[in-house]
């Protein structure tokens, strides 16, 4: 199958149900003191996959795109499915989640989606957030399929991609976002929803 009409689908590892609570030493809350990071971090760290009843369909990048206050627009712990055209792709910085490391293996993927390949549509606050997480990256690893930063890097610059997971609203993140923080010098993204973990990916189309 060509590279780029792979189709990157998640089977978790056999084991249990809780085969990756503790991943590499660090457990699903990671290394978290806060209350919030707490709650977050387990989110964050799920690594289930979606059934179909989970999915949310009024979840599209367009909606998650349009203006207006976050808070409750969505709900955490349901699934969907979006599909964006991949501006960006790199690795996130140190989390609590994953215990503070910094290393590739131990570090999110970050995904930057925005309706498509336009100027107007790449700036920052039009980006929306999607992420690869180091359990689901060592689940698909077992699969034989690489969602190593560098290889996601290869294969889906510049490309348009299906994409499916969690929903989360990281609220670490409202004073970076544009729905949260209108014009903010410090905004990078669009909305503080994200896609997060995501579970599959899917090459739809290339520039």
């Amino acid at each position: 199958m060509s590279v780029f009409r792979l189709i990157l689908v998640l089977s978790l590892l056999s084991g249990g149900a809780h085969a990756q609570d503790v991943f590499d030493h660090c457990g699903m809350t990671g290394t978290a003191k806060a209350p919030e990071a707490k709650v977050l971090n387990p989110e964050k760290d799920r690594y289930d996959l979606p059934t179909q009843s989970d999915f949310d369909p009024s979840v599209t990048l367009d909606a998650m795109l349009k203006p207006g206050h976050d808070s409750g627009r969505f709900t955490v712990g349901r699934a969907a499915e979006i599909t964006g055209y991949v501006y960006d792709v790199k690795q996130g910085g140190k989390e609590t989640c994953n215990c503070g490391s910094n290393d590739l293996a131990h570090t999110d993927t970050h995904i930057e989606l925005t309706l498509d390949g336009s100027r107007q549509n790449s700036v920052k606050s039009k980006r929306v957030i999607v992420e690869v997480t180091p359990r689901l990256r060592r689940a698909m690893m077992a699969k034989g399929v690489d969602w190593s930063t560098t290889a996601l890097q290869k294969m889906l610059l510049h490309h348009s991609v299906k994409v499916q997971g969690w929903m989360f609203y990281d609220a670490e993140h409202e004073m970076n976002s544009e729905n949260m923080n209108p014009n903010g010098m410090s905004n990078w993204r669009a909305t503080v929803w994200e896609i997060h973990p995501i579970t599959s990916i899917q090459i739809v189309g290339s520039p």
